[in-house]
């Protein structure tokens, strides 16, 4: 496929999907509120000791966003699938990586964009240093993208299934553990006045290779899923 049709290709289907989530907003509400809410009660439960709270605050930070990410996971191609238009999608001349790219690109200005810039706020609720703030920002505009790309391969193997979220969780979980690693690594290391560029570059080598990587794999899960 030529350049120009493969971008308007692309550029469609992002379109359609955020065109779906802006008719939805309870649905994209959900993993916002999640990450708030999980926060939240770390927050009021772990006491006043503002010290291990701090120290403990980029974990949570991370752990949240990571659940959050997965709780919405499961639509990004079940609802194609439930009314049919996955099967024309497959169908398209357009290259399915491609079209799997502009989804998960679709879902993680949806879904991970927002926890992004509500992350600070947050950050600053838990006691995180000042100048552990940008090091978070950057981590999750890292780290948050390789959730939404990993994940992808893991809907995409499920969508024909019954409860597939709960065996999208088992597959995609152990696979999050390096970016959970790493990106409390860097923001550990950033409030403890430590460089973070180490656990940086790790995370900007994850993206790399997720990007490279996941729309094929994910490409191939559905066909196989919906063979």
């Amino acid at each position: 496929m030529r350049p120009a049709p493969a971008r308007s290709a692309f550029l469609g289907m992002l379109r359609r999907d955020l065109l779906i989530a802006w008719r939805s907003p309870v649905e994209v509400l959900h993993p916002l509120v999640f990450f708030v809410i999980v926060v939240t009660l770390f927050r009021l439960g772990s006491g006043p000791g503002q010290h291990a709270l701090a120290a403990l605050g980029p974990g949570v930070l991370w752990m949240a966003a990571l659940l959050a990410t997965l709780l919405g996971l499961d639509a990004l191609f079940r609802s194609d699938f439930e009314d049919g238009s996955l099967e024309q999608i497959l169908a398209s001349p357009a290259p399915l990586p491609l079209l799997v790219a502009a989804k998960v690109l679709a879902h993680w200005l949806v879904a991970g964009l927002p926890l992004l810039i509500l992350s600070p706020l947050l950050a600053i609720a838990l006691g995180l240093p000042d100048a552990a703030l940008p090091v978070l920002l950057l981590s999750l505009a890292l780290g948050s993208p390789v959730l939404s790309l990993v994940g992808a391969i893991g809907v995409a193997l499920t969508v024909g299934l019954r409860r597939g979220g709960t065996l999208v969780a088992l597959l995609v979980l152990p696979l999050y553990i390096p970016v959970l690693v790493f990106g409390t690594q860097a923001v550990t290391a950033a409030g403890a006045g430590l460089p973070p560029t180490g656990a940086l570059y790790m995370l900007s080598a994850l993206l790399v290779l997720a990007a490279v990587l996941s729309p094929p794999a994910a490409a191939a899960a559905l066909r196989i899923s919906l063979d």
